[in-house]
């Protein structure tokens, strides 16, 4: 990998440096470190190296050797003294300097002052007392006693141990300082400030989260049980004091209900059937038909417990409401008066009737429903499902529920809107050979026609604003809203009915659905 001369130049050069490895290496950009000592021990063993070998320059000058040995012998021998002064050498090479120079001396431990240690137990005492008792620096006792400050302290640790301070006098204490005590208050106000606000954060975040409660709830508007459940969450940042004074909680009801939180739920098979009763229906029951279904399954509990578990598991109706389809294009044909007038209560099935058009907007297109209402328990009798809100698909609507009442001697009155779906000659006609009673709301009087678009309202609610219809196509979607439409009448609770379907309303009167 490497030249013979490319060895002999680091080995040169290595030499040349006064055996400094680093700089070698730093200077040539090669070889490791043991590399460039393996090379030097081979070309020691073929080469005489005195004759050719150049020392390097001393670090140090013979004049910079005299006058630090000359401070050293001038002031008292303290070699920390001259180290100090100097700045160098370190005190093993500052050792042998004196050695060499100074001869006479003989070899000395640098650092001591030689020949001016006492060695007598009183002078140590002596120095001892005035070194924990002094007004001045241990440096200064130390030079007056002609030792070092190192040895002084051991002295010190010698007669009294580690553990005794080396100064027994007591601090003076400064003077009070009114404007800084004043500044300290006043910072300590704020950080208890800004704690409490903290606390207040925190809480309000964790009731929250956990009682879903909003950010602007007052904390101490809470329940007992409701201030506990983020008490028990924040008690591991801040004390339990803390909290419960700025929830106003006591400390006996706080671990009175903690108890009560750790309890088993009682009602955890009531919540498991009230979830699986509200996803199985269109997520579209509230508490009352809830617990009706419930008591079908002989789960008796209360409508309180219904709605507050309701509540806690955040199963709860949309009620969201959507631009409703008119079909209305003007005065086409006299308009009949509004028989119905508001009154959608009905003695027996087949007497009142009522019917409208609706509008399904998804992304794969437009659908229509035409269905007939029934007024006596809200059965619907017939409807059709069509991409284009004609003239045929009210007219297959009517058809239907015409052949659905032909074997009985019920003549009912169709209230409808003043759409012109409802004033075509097609349905004119029907309506007089069927010998059936037209009625029609006044104009833009949606209300006139409430129990038909409540059962749109519904019907959207429960089935269609709450899903994503984007990956639906029409006839996926024509066969779930016909779905819909069999299970409300064979299946959905109606409190009004005493929480029966309107199927079942009938088979229990003895009427043929």
């Amino acid at each position: 990998m490497y030249s013979y001369e490319d060895r002999i130049r680091a080995v040169k050069l290595y030499l040349k440096l006064g055996k400094r490895i680093k700089a070698t290496i730093r200077r040539l950009g090669h070889p490791t470190k043991n590399s460039l000592k393996a090379w030097h021990r081979e070309y020691e063993q073929c080469h005489d190296l005195r004759p050719g070998y150049v020392r390097a320059a001393p670090r140090y000058s013979a004049e910079e050797k005299q006058a630090a040995v000359a401070y050293y012998l001038s002031h008292d021998r303290c070699a920390a003294a001259t180290l100090k002064v100097f700045g160098y050498p370190s005190r093993g090479t500052f050792a042998k300097w004196i050695e060499e120079l100074c001869p006479e001396i003989g070899k000395r431990t640098v650092g001591r002052v030689a020949g001016s240690v006492p060695k007598s137990r009183e002078a140590r005492q002596a120095a001892v007392i005035e070194l924990c008792t002094r007004d001045e620096s241990a440096s200064m006792i130390a030079q007056r006693a002609g030792v070092s400050r190192p040895l002084l302290y051991n002295w010190k640790n010698q007669l009294l141990g580690r553990e005794v301070p080396a100064s027994m006098k007591r601090p003076k204490k400064p003077a009070p300082n009114f404007e800084r005590a004043e500044l300290e208050q006043q910072v300590e106000s704020l950080r208890r400030d800004i704690r409490k606000l903290e606390l207040e954060r925190d809480i309000l975040k964790k009731a929250n989260e956990l009682v879903k409660k909003g950010m602007g709830i007052d904390p101490h508007l809470l329940s007992n049980r409701e201030k506990t459940m983020p008490v028990d969450a924040l008690k591991q940042t801040y004390g339990l004091p803390e909290l419960l004074s700025a929830l106003r909680l006591a400390r006996s009801s706080y671990f009175y209900h903690r108890a009560r939180l750790l309890v088993a739920d009682r009602h955890a098979d009531a919540r498991r059937v009230i979830a699986d009763i509200f996803e199985c229906n269109y997520r579209c029951y509230g508490y009352r038909r809830i617990r009706a279904a419930l008591s079908r399954q002989q789960v008796f509990i209360s409508e309180k417990v219904v709605r507050r578990l309701m509540r806690q598991e955040g199963l709860a109706a949309a009620t969201t409401r959507r631009r409703r389809y008119g079909s209305y294009r003007g005065e086409i044909t006299p308009a009949p008066d509004n028989l119905i007038n508001r009154d959608f209560r009905a003695a027996a099935p087949n007497q009142k009737w009522l019917t409208d058009v609706t509008e399904f907007q998804i992304p794969a297109g437009k659908v229509y429903l035409s269905p007939v209402i029934d007024c006596f328990d809200g059965l619907v009798v017939n409807w059709s499902i069509g991409t284009r809100p004609d003239a045929e698909l009210v007219n297959a609507m009517l058809d239907s529920a015409i052949e659905s009442v032909a074997d009985s001697n019920d003549r009912p009155v169709v209230h409808s809107d003043r759409g012109a779906h409802y004033r075509w000659p097609g349905w004119l006609s029907r309506m007089r050979d069927a010998r059936l009673v037209r009625s029609m709301s006044r104009k833009g009087c949606s209300p006139d026609n409430a129990a038909c678009e409540g059962f749109f309202g519904r019907l959207k609610t429960e089935m269609f604003y709450l899903r994503d219809w984007r990956a639906t196509t029409v006839d996926q979607f024509i066969e779930v809203l016909d779905s819909y439409i069999r299970w409300y009448n064979a299946t959905r609770i109606k409190v009004s009915l005493g929480s029966l379907s309107p199927v079942e309303y009938r088979q229990s009167l003895g009427i043929a659905a």
